[in-house]
């Protein structure tokens, strides 16, 4: 096992996760009319008031959720704990109505920033890079079906240890994220490592929800993606492998058939390839 398995830990994830979010996402949140948060505010509670009466909350049962929330934030965890059992809602709704590709959530680990690759790339990694070559192809397309030249195909996943560059020690800062610019017919071929289907971090809060829960803390393999285009809607997705024993109870139930990849061997003999192709909607 590398350094970083062994080393890694869920404080530190989500101290970066934590970190990552208040430097990317608190953009024009303070501009939330106060009628919306007075509304989304009073039903959340609501459905508290509601379970607590349904199921007869006791006082050591509150007070062990109220431990449990200020280890969440003492652990920096809020970003791992919405982000893996609440934004795939928010994104069922946010995407409703898209005709192109289906979208699923972004999860906690994106930087943006990865360093800019041409149409026909190879991921930035470790020069004994573990793992089964993944030559990863498509087009971009609009949804009347015409190329959307130039294209940016942001690729970011966990390396064979199911680890992520920038949330785990010992790992390069920009390993297996890239830009990619597709070519003037949309086209891009990406050469990268298969991921590891991987446990989100157990040591810390969200750990011990699943501990006490009786859950699993399993994700499949996936690729992250974000493919977007100027005049086009910002599409963010994942990838999965056909054959994941996880694929059916995702911990972050972000898993749908649209978005399983068709794996085939490599037509060089090195590794796997597979062609997913991305419909973009119109801003």
């Amino acid at each position: 096992m590398s350094a970083a398995t062994e080393t890694a830990t869920a404080a530190a994830s989500g101290a970066s996760a934590t970190e990552r979010f208040k430097t990317d996402k608190l953009v024009g949140v303070e501009n939330t009319p106060k009628e919306r948060v007075d509304l989304l505010a009073r039903e959340v509670l609501d459905a508290v008031y509601a379970t607590i009466r349904k199921h007869e909350v006791t006082y050591d049962e509150f007070n062990a959720l109220k431990a449990w929330l200020i280890s969440v934030g003492q652990d920096g965890e809020w970003p791992l704990f919405l982000d893996v059992w609440v934004e795939h809602v928010v994104e069922e709704v946010a995407n409703a109505d898209r005709e192109g590709s289906k979208g699923t959530i972004e999860g906690p680990y994106y930087v943006p920033g990865a360093p800019e690759l041409g149409a026909e790339a190879t991921m930035p990694m470790r020069e004994d890079e573990q793992g089964t070559p993944l030559l990863f192809q498509g087009q971009v397309t609009n949804v009347a079906g015409n190329p959307v030249p130039n294209a940016k195909v942001e690729l970011w996943h966990a390396d064979e240890a199911g680890f992520y560059s920038q949330f785990a020690p010992g790992i390069p800062e920009w390993n297996l994220r890239g830009t990619i610019i597709a070519d003037d017919e949309g086209r891009y071929r990406i050469n990268t490592m298969q991921p590891a289907p991987y446990q989100i971090p157990t040591d810390g809060s969200c750990g011990k929800l699943i501990s006490a829960a009786g859950w699993h803390a399993w994700r499949p393999a996936h690729l992250h993606l974000k493919v977007s285009a100027p005049e086009h809607q910002l599409i963010t997705t994942q990838l999965y492998f056909p054959g994941d024993p996880h694929n059916d109870d995702d911990i972050a139930s972000a898993v749908k058939p649209e978005l399983l990849l068709d794996i085939q061997p490599a037509e060089s003999g090195n590794g796997n390839q597979t062609t997913y192709d991305f419909v973009l909607d119109p801003a």
